[in-house]
């Protein structure tokens, strides 16, 4: 569980990263986003498909280099790329780990298990010879693997299995943070409580710090210390996981738990669902005004003219919406909620 009083291990401030698609215009995939995630905790993030979850992981992890604003590690600022300091990205990529959405495309089918998980480890110069085979031994025991697999290819495995071989390789190199890029999606159903619980046990026992991205709210609470809510490359709502599905404020929050099945039949059917109506709009070249205001019930006319800030309506608890602040809280009818 995190430790709020200290330094956060993340600290995102601004954060945007932008992609040209021609005629000078922008797509905004990640738009000012702040965030602070601290040691040992778990940062869900959720949002629809398409809203910027993946692209704001690969930038935490250099894939993509971001565009603007500042991305701190452990207190330092972090370059936006390593093309002329090898010596920087090294140690970056010895904290900062990735385990990708799809363990079918990202592990090399060239390459044996044992060389995928030993790549990092090279890399790093962090053990030779008898020593890097057993340290390679040691982490496929820790992901419920065995030492028989080590001179096995990806096509070999289960689909579970290639994302344990995923989740090892980022391991091997002992990271304290760990993106976590909807890492059981592209898995059956009976699978994925067990890489869940894996991920779970690993964090206890090596001291990890995780941003899970996913859609599934379920999983999330359940992994999660505290959740962001992403809509269109911007945060709407941050608070603690069961805050989160307890008092959810923010509109669109409302909708996407409004989804979310409930394992009571009867409840299930009492449930209101909240259905959004209008399109999701064009990234590109977004205006500065609430993205949210066209699907929105609840828009006045300064949700269509001015970006609402995400600021604190409660302790912990952080909502971007223009109609959603302490005085409406306190009120006796805010929004409905």
């Amino acid at each position: 569980m995190a430790d709020n009083t200290k330094q956060p291990l993340v600290a995102i401030k601004g954060l945007k990263k932008y992609f040209p698609v021609g005629n000078g215009k922008m797509l905004k995939a990640v738009d000012d986003v702040e965030m602070e995630i601290y040691e040992g905790e778990t940062m869900g993030l959720v949002g629809e498909s398409g809203c910027g979850k993946s692209t704001f992981g690969r930038v935490l992890t250099r894939i993509y280099p971001q565009t603007g604003g500042e991305f701190k590690f452990d207190g330092k600022v972090v370059p936006q790329h390593f093309r002329f300091n090898k010596a920087a990205r090294i140690d970056f990529t010895k904290n900062v780990q990735m385990i990708f959405q799809d363990p079918y495309a990202s592990l090399d089918p060239r390459m044996t298990v044992g060389s995928i998980i030993g790549e990092g480890i090279d890399i790093h110069g962090l053990y030779t010879g008898e020593a890097r085979k057993e340290r390679i031994y040691e982490l496929l025991e820790l992901v419920g693997l065995n030492k028989e697999h080590v001179n096995r290819f990806p096509h070999e495995f289960s689909g579970g299995q290639r994302q344990r071989v995923g989740i090892a390789r980022a391991l091997a190199i002992e990271p304290r943070f760990i993106v976590c890029d909807e890492p059981i999606s592209a898995l059956d159903v009976s699978i994925q409580s067990q890489v869940i619980n894996l991920l779970k046990e690993l964090q206890d026992k090596l001291g990890l710090t995780y941003l899970f991205i996913a859609h599934d709210l379920n999983i999330v609470k359940y992994i999660s210390d505290r959740i962001s809510v992403m809509y269109l490359g911007r945060l709407v709502e941050v608070a603690s996981s069961d805050e989160i599905y307890a008092e959810t404020l923010h509109p669109y929050s409302q909708a996407l738990l409004s989804a979310v099945p409930l394992p009571n039949p009867d409840l299930e059917k009492s449930k209101q669902r909240i259905i959004l109506e209008g399109d999701v709009p064009s990234p590109i070249d977004t205006g500065d005004y609430c993205a949210f205001a066209g699907r929105c019930h609840y828009a006045c006319d300064i949700c269509h003219k001015k970006r609402p800030a995400l600021v604190e309506v409660k302790p912990g608890h952080k909502v971007a919406c223009h109609r959603v602040t302490p005085d409406h809280l306190n009120a006796a009818d805010p929004i409905d909620l």
